[in-house]
C-alpha cells in the first residue's frame, strides 16, 4: 500500500489547542474533529509543507515550531502524519478550508482521529516531563 505523507500542526495558546471540524466534502475523514494539517506535495520537505499548509489552511506563518512525532493514520489511504508544535505565529487565524476551527482544553478535547489523540497525549507527556516544545 502506498504511504501518503502529511503534516499536522498542534497550535497552542495558554493551555488550549486549536482543532478543526473537517469540511463535510473532504475525501478523507469528513466532518471529524482533528488537528489541522494537509498532504505533502511531490518534492516538498516536511518544513515546506508545514509552512504552505499553515498559510493555506489558517492564514498564519509560524515564528517557531518543533517536530513532535510521526504516526500512521489508516483512512481511505495510508497516511504518515508528521506532527509539529507551534505556540507563536504571525497573522490572524482564519478557517480557510475547515468548516470551523476552535480552541479546546489540552486535557479534554473532542478529537475523533486516533493518531491525533496519540500525538496530543505525547505532547502532554513530554510537557509534564519538563521538555520544552515550541
Amino acid at each position: 500500500m502506498q504511504v501518503h505523507e502529511c503534516v499536522s500542526f498542534i497550535l497552542l495558546k495558554d493551555d488550549q489547542v486549536l482543532l478543526e471540524k473537517r469540511a463535510k466534502d473532504k475525501e478523507y475523514d469528513p466532518s471529524l474533529i482533528a488537528i489541522p494539517g494537509g498532504h505533502m506535495e511531490l518534492g516538498e520537505t516536511q518544513e515546506q509543507a508545514l509552512l504552505r499548509e499553515l498559510k493555506e489552511e489558517l492564514n498564519i506563518v509560524p515564528k517557531s515550531y518543533v517536530h513532535l512525532c510521526s504516526l500512521y493514520h489508516p483512512t481511505g489511504e495510508l497516511q504518515l502524519i508528521h506532527y509539529y508544535v507551534a505556540n507563536r505565529w504571525e497573522g490572524e487565524i482564519l478557517s480557510l478550508e475547515a468548516d470551523e476551527v476552535s480552541w479546546h482544553s489540552l486535557n479534554s478535547n473532542p478529537l475523533d482521529i486516533e493518531a491525533d489523540k496519540v500525538a496530543l497525549a505525547e505532547y502532554r507527556r513530554l510537557k509534564n516531563a519538563g521538555v520544552e516544545l515550541g
